[in-house]
C-alpha cells in the first residue's frame, strides 16, 4: 500500500513539474500553530511539491488560528465531542476539497483507526522526541529526568498506534547541562521547523 502511493506521489510531483497544481493539503493544529506557519511559508515557495487548503483545529482557542486568515487560507473547527460524526464531516469535507495529503502539527486529538486507514500513507505528524523513545506527552521532562544525553524530533507517518508509525527524518540534539523542559522545547522546536519540510521533500522525492 505504502509502495503503491510513493509511485503515486512521484507521479504528482512530476505532474507538478510540468506545470500543473500542487498536492492539495490540510494541516490540523490544536496549538500554537509554529509548525502550521513554517508549513505554509515552506509551501509557497516553488520546489515546496504542496499547498496548504486547509487549516483544521479541534479548538477555537488555538491560537494557530490566525495563520488561516493571515494567509487567506480555509479553516474549520471541530470539537470532537461526538467524535464519529465529527470524523465523519471531516472525511467528507476533506473529500469535497480534493486534499490529498495531512500534516498533523501539534493536533492533540488522537483520530481514529477508521479515519487513519483513509489516509493510510497520506498523512504525516512531528513528535518533539527521538522515536520510538517517548511516545506520547511530556517529552521533554522525561528525557531530562532519564538523564538522556540527547533528544530531538520526529517526523513520522501516522498509524493506528500513536507515535509508532514509519520513521520519514529525525534530528538530534545535544541535552545541555543547564536545560529543563522549557529551554529544551525551544532548541527542539527551531529544529522542528527544519525537518517538516526537509520530510515532506523526502516524501515527495
Amino acid at each position: 500500500m505504502e509502495r503503491l502511493y510513493q509511485e503515486k506521489i512521484k507521479l504528482s510531483l512530476m505532474e507538478k513539474l510540468t506545470g500543473l497544481k500542487k498536492i492539495k493539503t490540510a494541516v490540523f493544529i490544536s496549538g500554537t500553530g509554529s509548525n502550521l506557519k513554517n508549513i505554509i511559508k515552506f509551501s509557497k515557495i516553488k520546489k515546496s511539491p504542496i499547498s496548504i487548503d486547509l487549516i483544521i483545529s479541534n479548538t477555537n482557542k488555538a491560537e494557530g488560528l490566525i495563520y488561516a486568515d493571515q494567509f487567506n487560507i480555509k479553516k474549520k473547527i471541530f470539537s470532537f465531542k461526538n467524535f464519529r460524526s465529527s470524523e465523519k464531516y471531516l472525511l467528507t469535507l476533506l473529500k469535497k476539497d480534493k486534499i490529498k495529503f495531512i500534516c498533523l502539527a501539534g493536533f492533540m486529538k488522537i483520530l481514529s483507526k477508521n479515519f487513519i486507514k483513509k489516509f493510510d500513507g497520506k498523512m504525516i505528524n512531528i513528535h518533539p522526541s527521538l522515536l520510538p523513545k517517548y511516545k506520547g506527552l511530556n517529552t521533554h521532562n522525561r528525557a531530562i529526568k532519564n538523564k538522556d544525553k540527547f533528544s530531538g524530533c520526529t517526523v513520522h507517518y501516522v498509524s493506528a498506534r500513536t507515535d509508532s508509525g514509519k520513521i520519514i527524518l529525525q534530528k538530534k540534539i545535544r541535552i545541555e547541562a543547564k536545560d529543563n523542559s522549557t529551554s529544551l522545547s525551544k532548541r527542539v522546536l527551531k529544529q522542528e521547523h527544519k525537518l517538516y519540510p526537509a520530510a515532506i521533500m523526502r516524501i515527495f522525492n
